[in-house]
């Protein structure tokens, strides 16, 4: 009788190991398709970085007074939808030139994206953390003294799909407010963003964050435009010296 309880538990044992190894395999080719996938991703936010700086490398005067307008800002923000928050932190990194006309942001959304349930205590998880990039092109809505308004549109593309968005390429749309301080030593931009794919493949519920950068003028990365100051074009520097520049030249010497 105890024979035959251990022979009948025996393939219960190898079903359940092997239902095991089933498990653990299934694991294992989740995670390498997600560690490609994000692979592609970077890749693909590489090669925009780089079509973005070929695009613009100094290979002309007009190319050169681009770089030198270059503004490099750092800052942080935070996800949001509708008039609620979904928790998670958002470090951009952003590049501006042309006076802010165009702009190429690196993202990091840190935290898992939870959109809470009206009357309940439980929250529908929308997206994992996640890299972001985007290239936009932006236009002046107006200028009042020291703040600037502007309007972004462009492209964005992300490391991962989710219920934010079935597509990884989406539209990038942002409207803000530039702020500049006294001194010129530092500017502030204050930005809402929205990425999506405008409804062309379901689900598409969108992205929205906002952010705030600082742009210190280390003097590392340019000039903006409010730092340049025209040169008189009567000053010739390859004047020669008039004769009394030259005598009161004599007459200062010991």
């Amino acid at each position: 009788m105890g024979v035959q309880s251990k022979r009948a538990s025996e393939p219960a044992e190898s079903n359940l190991e092997g239902s095991r190894a089933l498990r653990a395999h299934d694991i294992l080719s989740r995670m390498r398709y997600v560690s490609r996938a994000t692979a592609a991703a970077l890749t693909r936010l590489l090669i925009l970085g780089l079509l973005v700086c070929a695009g613009y490398s100094p290979r002309s005067a007009y190319a050169q007074s681009v770089c030198e307008s270059c503004e490099v800002s750092v800052g942080a923000g935070g996800t949001y939808h509708y008039w609620g928050t979904t928790g998670s932190l958002v470090l951009p990194v952003t590049v501006t030139w042309s006076d802010s006309r165009y702009e190429f942001g690196i993202f990091r959304f840190t935290d898992t994206q939870l959109l809470p349930l009206p009357g309940t205590h439980r929250a529908r998880q929308m997206a994992n953390p996640y890299w972001g990039a985007s290239l936009s092109r932006r236009w002046q809505i107006f200028e009042r003294g020291p703040v600037r308004g502007f309007f972004g549109f462009g492209l964005a593309e992300r490391t991962e799909s989710d219920e934010l968005s079935v597509t990884r390429w989406d539209f990038a749309s942002q409207l803000g407010l530039r702020f500049r301080l006294p001194g010129n030593h530092v500017i502030t931009e204050v930005t809402m963003r929205h990425w999506s794919n405008g409804g062309i493949k379901l689900p598409n519920h969108g992205q929205d964050f906002a952010t705030v950068t600082i742009r210190l003028n280390s003097r590392l990365f340019g000039l903006g435009k409010e730092d340049q100051y025209a040169i008189d074009p009567s000053f010739n520097l390859h004047r020669p010296p008039a004769d009394d520049d030259l005598g009161q030249e004599r007459a200062a010497l010991p």
